[in-house]
């Protein structure tokens, strides 16, 4: 029997109209330098400090109403895993439904910021982002959404500073129990042995950080596979041009990795890695201990199908650490660790659960009576000549709405409300 010999030509798309496809894409790349639409969408500063700055997203043909959306960027990572291309970015996507959308991000990281800490984020960075963005949309609470560590980040200031203006409390991809996580649990009893003295610290202190290759390379070996089969998958998908344009997308967002600060990758190395500190819910920071049970904002926590980095096992023990969160709604989607956020599944699975949750806990616009009040109050004078009473002051008032009813197939994944926990379901998985 004759063995057959693959070429090439067999990893090409086979018919007429798929050849023309493909044809079509490679003049396209060759010509103009890629498929992906990379604009960003247009946004403006309304405040900055010492790596934070806050911008706004400008409506396009849609006015905006109800509450704010912040997107909340990890360290390391670009902004861009929240705006990774037209047609495929989670602010377009809010933005075009007319929500008040706003991101969190914090610059270069240089030298010069090595000595600054977790603390730095926990007690400035979010808290002053959330004020004003809260402050910017007319004084509603915010709905903060976070990515993995900026849902961290995020979970621990809110955590520790209850009182702020928080609607909602979504995390993606954000692992607590670092033990299950593929990529560390072989190495952690190696790196628990040097007992804060071994090679690792030492290099990054003398670097003062992370600096932004090591970061990429980390990414890149996390992914390892995906990086040795592309140019096999390319081929086959020649004549997907969404495919390929989020191929480019995803490269532009691998090459734009961003560099930690030293301090803040010490605390996160011996306390997170090397300690495990928040699967027992709790976290020393400072002077004080932040416990995940005092949030008392809903919570949404998503985990990604095929995430390596964050895998549904590492994330998954955060939902009886929130007792104290009014409802905890727990969702496995599609995706990896930026698939499930940004990937070309999400915009029919995290995407459609996230809208359902923001419009659950967003407040009522009060903005349609304030007008009629205002209205009527001028007709009367225009009648009377007396002068016009001041209309009364509408309370925003949260309401807690009734989630929308989705009725997916059984083995669906994301957008599955059966799998959702309440405060007191929390307490009894976390006795």
């Amino acid at each position: 029997m004759r063995r057959r010999i693959f070429s090439p030509m067999d990893l090409l798309p086979p018919k007429p109209d798929q050849l023309v496809a493909a044809a079509g894409n490679v003049a396209h790349k060759v010509l103009y330098g890629g498929l992906a639409d990379l604009r960003p969408m247009p946004r403006t500063l309304i405040d900055d400090g010492e790596l934070r700055e806050v911008y706004h997203y400008r409506p396009t043909a849609v006015h905006e109403s109800g509450d704010p959306v912040l997107l909340v960027t990890p360290l390391a990572a670009p902004a861009l895993c929240y705006d990774l291309r037209r047609g495929c970015s989670l602010v377009e996507h809010f933005v075009s439904l007319g929500r008040r959308t706003y991101l969190v991000e914090y610059g270069q990281v240089s030298f010069r910021n090595r000595n600054l800490g977790m603390e730095h984020w926990i007690d400035d960075v979010l808290p002053q982002a959330i004020r004003e963005v809260s402050e910017h949309a007319g004084g509603r609470p915010v709905h903060v959404v976070g990515w993995s560590l900026g849902g961290i980040f995020a979970m621990l200031t809110a955590a520790d500073q209850p009182e702020l203006p928080i609607a909602s409390l979504t995390v993606l991809g954000s692992p607590v129990d670092v033990k299950k996580v593929p990529l560390v649990a072989p190495v952690r009893p190696l790196l628990n042995l040097t007992d804060g003295r071994g090679l690792l610290t030492r290099t990054y202190r003398a670097l003062g950080g992370v600096p932004q290759p090591l970061v990429n390379w980390v990414f890149t070996a996390a992914s390892v596979q995906k990086v040795v089969t592309k140019p096999v998958v390319v081929l086959t998908h020649l004549d997907d041009t969404d495919y390929l344009a989020q191929l480019e997308a995803v490269d532009r967002f691998m090459a734009n990795m961003i560099a930690y600060p030293g301090r803040t990758f010490g605390q996160l190395y011996h306390r997170f890695v090397k300690g495990n500190s928040l699967s027992r819910g709790a976290m020393e920071l400072g002077d004080r201990t932040i416990e995940l049970s005092a949030i008392t904002a809903p919570v949404l926590v998503f985990g990604g199908a095929g995430d390596g980095i964050a895998p549904v096992a590492a994330v998954r023990p955060v939902v009886p650490l929130l007792s104290g969160s009014r409802e905890v709604r727990f969702e496995i989607v599609p995706g990896g660790h930026l698939g499930m956020l940004t990937g070309r599944a999400a915009r029919g699975s995290t995407w459609r659960v996230l809208d359902e949750w923001i419009e659950q806990w967003s407040t009522d616009d009060p903005a349609p009576a304030r007008r009629t009040t205002r209205k009527a109050a001028a007709k009367a004078t225009k009648k009377t000549g007396a002068a016009p009473r001041k209309p009364p002051a509408v309370r925003k008032t949260t309401t807690r709405r009734a989630a929308p009813k989705v009725t997916p197939s059984p083995d669906a994944i994301g957008a599955n409300p059966t799998r959702r926990y309440g405060s007191a379901g929390s307490r009894s998985l976390g006795g």
